[in-house]
């Protein structure tokens, strides 16, 4: 996810995180089809082909990720307001600092925010 975040950069990144049952096998890195530096978008073809993927695998949609150029890996109110996937859990990359890149990961309800603990290895 950093490294995808960094290779987007000035641009938003954006992509997804499945497995069985609670774990994470892979990682989705997508187009953003927003090509934005402030928003994203999953580009909708990929979006459906990975999820038929996930489907298909007998897998679980684990977490939605995208980064923030500029800002603090926090949701904004437009991540708040756009989490359409309450089951998923958002993982924030922020490059605010691009020597020392943050991830966090929170889940969002109905445009509440919590945050979970996260390891990046």
């Amino acid at each position: 996810m950093i490294e995808h975040a960094q290779r987007e950069f000035p641009k938003e990144a954006c992509g997804l995180l499945a497995g069985p049952k609670g774990t994470i096998e892979a990682i989705y890195p997508m187009r953003n089809a927003d090509d934005s530096a402030v928003t994203y978008r999953l580009d909708p073809t990929e979006q459906l082909r990975v999820f038929r993927e996930i489907e298909d695998r007998g897998w679980d949609l684990f977490a939605i990720y995208h980064s923030h150029t500029h800002s603090e890996a926090y949701p904004s109110a437009t991540d708040r307001r756009l989490a359409f996937y309450p089951e998923a859990v958002y993982v924030l990359v922020s490059l605010a600092d691009p020597d020392s890149p943050a991830v966090r990961a929170f889940t969002i309800s109905d445009g509440d925010v919590d945050e979970l603990g996260v390891t990046v290895s």
